[in-house]
């Protein structure tokens, strides 16, 4: 469950569970759910032998931070990272839980991803060099990756049976859900993009696109899941950045870069990653927290 460097892969623990993903364990606590961020790191849809010390550290405690600064802009899901807080059944566990676990609401999760982009890259940028646009939203010609979209769009996208985040369009998303919460949740989308942006750039950072994702609440629209950390978003060095290439970035593209280097077929066995791939990639994760929240780990 644990080794001495401290990287949790897995929990366990004795509760209920109520779902197991490529990065978190939640358990069911009746009304509440018990989000816990072990290290995994996946890429490619696998999830790694070996995790990376500290980043579910970091994925929870960004996620904190994200969402008390939104908070007067949507409600979320969080109720306290607190241990001393949670239900006496899972207190006894406070050495896995402390700094990477967080109470929660339990809501009913709206099936769309909600993706910001204010630069081009990534999918959205193979897209745009074929079609000359991205999810169906037209943009000017002769853009170069990585640079700055003129406004921020609202790209959503669906999970399909492979586990893959599908782009569609904002009329996709109005057939499965109808138009009245697809505008909402483009409205909220871009509204928290826009304002985490500009923190971002007041730290040094641009905050290329971010995917959210939301639930319902007593009939109220709320942030679910993750929110602002480099699993869910792609932050680039300021100093760093120049348009026509891809850029510098805090999140696990370096895990992707190595294991493409390496030349993976994509298929079992997963390969282990390096130490120093390990070490690097735990200081990316680490570096953005500092950077972000003014704090070290």
């Amino acid at each position: 469950m644990e080794n001495r460097t401290g990287t949790i892969l897995e929990t366990n623990l004795p509760l209920n569970s109520f779902m197991n993903g490529k990065v978190r364990d939640i358990y069911d606590l009746g009304d509440n759910l018990l989000m816990i961020a072990t290290d995994r790191i996946s890429a490619f849809d696998s999830v790694l032998p070996n995790g990376i010390p500290y980043k579910g550290a970091v994925l929870t405690r960004l996620s904190e931070y994200w969402f008390n600064y939104t908070k007067n802009i949507i409600g979320n899901h969080m109720i306290t990272t607190n241990i001393e807080e949670f239900p006496t059944e899972s207190r006894e566990y406070a050495d896995i839980l402390k700094g990477r676990s967080m109470l929660v609401k339990k809501t009913e999760r709206r099936d769309i991803e909600c993706v910001a982009r204010g630069y081009i890259s990534g999918s959205a940028w193979a897209e745009y060099k074929k079609t000359g646009s991205v999810c169906g939203i037209s943009l000017p010609a002769g853009l170069t990756e990585s640079e700055k979209i003129p406004e921020p769009i609202f790209t959503p996208a669906i999970k399909a049976s492979s586990g893959h985040d599908v782009n569609i369009s904002e009329e996709k998303a109005a057939e499965l859900i109808g138009w009245d919460l697809t505008n909402e949740l483009k409205e909220n989308t871009l509204k928290i993009y826009e304002s985490a942006a500009k923190l971002a750039g007041s730290k040094g950072l641009i905050l290329a696109d971010s995917k959210f994702e939301f639930g319902m609440l007593n009939g109220e629209l709320i942030l679910i899941d993750e929110l602002l950390t480099p699993d869910s978003s792609r932050f680039w060095p300021i100093d760093d950045y120049e348009t026509g290439r891809p850029q510098k970035s805090f999140d696990k593209q370096f895990v992707r870069d190595y294991l493409s280097e390496i030349k993976w077929d994509k298929e079992p066995p997963v390969p282990k990653l390096p130490e120093h791939i390990v070490k690097k990639t735990s200081e990316k994760y680490l570096e953005i927290y500092k950077k972000i929240t003014g704090e070290s780990l």
